[in-house]
């Protein structure tokens, strides 16, 4: 089963490394790269928390906009084929095909 942390909006990994017996994780759904580990789960989340706080903190410093996780759009690597099919399907039930790809991936998560 995966974890996630939560905290100001961002989500966190949770990993394990059984070479150097640490938990450690990242910051997903955002550009910019931000990591942190600890030794017991207590550790991950506090520096998980203070991992984000010093994001937050550097973007203001710096009077830049802070990435925001998940913003709602990603681009994806159909192939040629896939990519016609999806399109003429949209096309022909009047649909934009933002609102295919939407549809069918709401579906597939549903039945997980």
């Amino acid at each position: 089963m995966s974890q996630t942390l939560e905290y100001k909006g961002y989500s966190g990994s949770v990993l394990y490394s059984a070479d150097d017996k640490i938990l450690h994780g990242r910051v997903i759904g955002i550009r910019d790269a931000i990591t942190y580990e600890g030794t017991n789960v207590r550790g991950l989340e506090k520096n998980f928390r203070a991992a984000v706080d010093e994001y937050l903190q550097f973007c203001e410093q710096e009077s830049k906009e802070p990435d925001l996780p998940f913003r709602g759009t990603f681009n994806v690597r159909l192939g040629h084929e896939l990519h016609k099919r999806a399109a003429l399907y949209a096309e022909e039930h009047d649909q934009k095909l933002n609102r295919v790809v939407h549809d069918a991936l709401e579906q597939f998560l549903s039945r997980s």
